[in-house]
């Protein structure tokens, strides 16, 4: 299979403008998180996806691909759907969010794996275990799947409600890294968005409330999205300690 990962870098951001050339340990933050993207084995190609000039430059300086796009898409899938629309050889596009630094390159290659043997799937996602101190954080997404792996809703709530307590079930965090079939992908950025999608404003929920299926893969990663500058510090401390670590060995 042909396999494209895109990591779309908007440069707007509420919390942490500019957050895609935040410095982290003496580099951007895009250039971690493409560099990291290219550690995986299953795809071909690893491209940033823009809507700025000066992400754009960056990415160029330090030798990475990138392409601009519109500044105007409402969402990032209709970004990354005009990329899908210059790449007509490509099979299947795994969408790695450009605030994740410290992204796991197993976890791109377990959802291009997904995808093998598997005509009739048309979307993946990841989840992990969500700790407690999350539950009730409506910035965290807590997904729940079927017997088969398949996701039977995403909320900003905690769900399954623990109505009665002794089952026990745990509750998964829902990680922003998807990956598509690229027809696929092109006909489910056309859809228009449905009322759970609004009301949650979790796009994800369009493809369920079309009919979709998502398959939901379960992995051990725990992401440290930037969204804060109190995640940017995180993430540089992590980071600087790793570097000193290697130094003592």
């Amino acid at each position: 299979m042909n396999i494209l990962c895109v990591i779309p870098a908007r440069y707007a951001s509420t919390r942490l403008p500019g957050k895609p050339l935040a410095d982290i340990a003496g580099k951007p933050m895009i250039q971690h998180v493409y560099e990291r993207a290219q550690m995986a084995k299953r795809p071909t190609q690893v491209l940033v996806a823009t809507d700025h000039e000066l992400v754009y430059q960056a990415v160029h300086a330090f030798g990475g691909e990138v392409i601009m796009t519109s500044p105007d898409h409402p969402t990032g899938t209709d970004r990354l759907a005009e990329v899908a629309d210059s790449f007509p050889d490509v099979d299947i596009i795994i969408n790695v969010q450009g605030d994740e630094p410290l992204i796991e390159p197993q976890i791109i290659d377990d959802l291009a794996a997904v995808f093998d043997n598997r005509p009739d799937l048309s979307m993946a996602t990841i989840m992990t275990h969500m700790p407690e101190h999350e539950w009730d954080n409506p910035n965290a997404v807590k997904v729940i799947t079927d017997l088969q792996g398949n996701a039977l809703y995403f909320s900003r709530s905690r769900i399954p409600y623990p109505r009665v307590t002794t089952v026990g079930l745990p509750v998964y965090k829902h990680l922003g890294i998807y990956a598509y079939r690229r027809d696929f992908l092109l006909k489910y950025a056309k859809l228009e968005p449905t009322p759970l999608e609004r009301t949650e404003s979790l796009e994800q929920l369009r493809a369920l409330e079309h009919g979709y299926r998502i398959k939901v893969v379960k992995t051990d990663f725990e992401s440290i999205g930037v969204d804060t500058v109190e995640d940017l510090e995180r993430v540089n401390q992590l980071l600087q300690e790793k570097r000193i670590n290697r130094r003592v060995r």
